[in-house]
Formats: C-alpha cells, structure tokens, sequence
C-alpha cells in the first residue's frame, strides 16, 4: 500500500512519522520498532530514529507499506 505523508515543515523525523501514520502509539517505541523491522529509505536501509526525511523522500516498510513525503510549502 502506498500512502502520501503531507507535512506543513521542512521536515519531520522518522520517528515522528512512524508515529503519525499510526505504526507506533508513542515517539519511545521507535527504537525498538526500528531495531525489529527492516525500514527503507529512497531504497537504502535505516535504522535512526532522528533521521529526517523531506520532500520526495520515499519509505518503504515490508510490513507496512509506502510513504511517500509531501510538504504544503
């Protein structure tokens, strides 16, 4: 499945945007999650937790699906 992320910022965190697509309750439980599952971004593996994703980025989670990264600006 693939899903568009709008964001109104320059960036958001994947942390963050784990917890705004509804893949984790809490911003604490990202570590963990990207410990567990292989996590995609632009097609190269990552793992942090701070890392921040702009305009155009694409995550792929095998899981979960696609996200694609949109600013309003």
């Amino acid at each position: 499945m693939e899903t568009n992320v709008t964001i109104s910022s320059e960036f958001i965190t994947l942390g963050q945007l784990l917890k705004e697509v509804g893949i984790i309750d809490t911003g604490g439980m990202a570590k963990w999650f990207l410990s567990e599952h292989e996590v995609y971004l632009n097609s190269e593996l990552e793992n942090r937790r701070g890392k921040k994703l702009y305009n155009g980025d694409v995550i792929t989670i095998p899981s979960h699906g696609t996200f694609h990264i949109l600013t309003t600006n």
